[in-house]
């Protein structure tokens, strides 16, 4: 009798365990863009930025070097002629001057960028990987939240480049600006970099994309094995192409994050036309074109680094991603 008791109550579908809800698994509600999820993003496009920078920071040295006025009217500075400036200076640690603050920003500041334009990218294409129009205005959202994180350390980067910088480091040269020309100087240049990057990754992302489904349409049976090789020459072609259209804008914005250091011009505003009018008139339209070699030498390059880097860091997490869940569907529950 109570043996059948027990077998009653345990055919009762009262008294048999209740599945788990979905929501027992938090992570399950988030939803996945790619395979990945948010954070996952982040980590990749912060292992892409911080790689692609510190990889490239020689380069980027030289080409601030050009772009950095003096008050005196000087003719326009070549590649040679600013790389022995710096090592005569300072030797071939002064290409590595700054690093430190390249490294404090690039990081966070990439993990913002690419997160940002995966959501925006899912937001706005609606699920077509064709629509180019959604892929430049994600770059737009993304850089606009970038550079709000990046922008202070760029400015610091960047006075530590100069030849003879009165700054003993990265936290010296915080702590002076702070002190001497207020917070608002480290977003002397904000209003510049965005008008200059806003394009700059409009035309990179869109670049980038369509380069990359032209690649893989030319071999698509070799994209599994050849993948880095598709990403990185789409991140030459896209990161060339940008660097080229907007280096009027970023020699603005060297001039503003520059101004009054080493004998840089200090402008009255900080206004895109009364930076451009100034290098008009001292050094020609040439001027506006400063450096735009080592930009360019800078940018292919390190948009294959970061690009392969960020495609490379995904298709981990992928893989991850995808044996946790076949783990979790194929355990077994004593």
């Amino acid at each position: 009798m109570a043996a059948t008791d027990v077998t009653t109550k345990f055919g009762n579908t009262d008294f048999r365990p209740v599945p788990q809800p979905p929501d027992f698994h938090p992570e399950v509600l988030v939803p996945a863009h790619d395979g990945l999820r948010f954070w996952q993003f982040m980590i990749a496009g912060s292992i892409a930025g911080s790689v692609e920078h510190m990889a490239m920071f020689p380069v980027d040295t030289v080409k601030t070097h050009m772009q950095a006025m003096v008050s005196c009217p000087i003719k326009s500075v070549g590649i040679r002629h600013a790389l022995q400036s710096i090592l005569k200076a300072d030797g071939v640690l002064g290409l590595y001057r700054g690093i430190g603050a390249m490294g404090l920003g690039a990081g966070p500041a990439h993990a913002v960028y690419f997160s940002v334009y995966e959501v925006c990218k899912k937001f706005f294409s609606g699920g077509n990987p064709s629509n180019s129009a959604a892929h430049a205005a994600s770059g737009v959202c993304a850089t606009v939240a970038s550079d709000a994180v990046f922008t202070p350390m760029d400015l610091v980067k960047q006075r530590l480049q100069l030849n003879n910088s009165p700054y003993r480091g990265v936290l010296d040269c915080a702590r002076t600006v702070l002190k001497e020309e207020g917070f608002r100087a480290f977003y002397a240049s904000y209003r510049t970099t965005v008008t200059m990057n806003a394009p700059f990754t409009a035309v990179h992302f869109a670049a980038y994309e369509a380069a990359k489904r032209a690649l893989m349409d030319v071999s698509p049976e070799s994209v599994n094995e050849e993948g880095w090789v598709v990403h990185s020459t789409a991140g030459v072609v896209a990161g060339a192409l940008a660097a080229a259209v907007t280096t009027p804008l970023d020699v603005v914005k060297t001039q503003l994050q520059c101004q009054g250091v080493c004998g840089c011009d200090r402008f009255k505003t900080g206004s895109i036309r009364d930076v451009i009018g100034t290098i008009v008139k001292k050094d020609g339209y040439r001027g506006l074109m400063r450096g735009w070699t080592p930009r360019m030498l800078f940018h292919a390059p390190a948009a294959a680094i970061c690009w392969s880097t960020y495609e490379a860091a995904k298709s981990f997490f992928q893989e991850l991603n995808s044996s946790s869940s076949s783990s979790s569907c194929c355990g077994i529950v004593t």
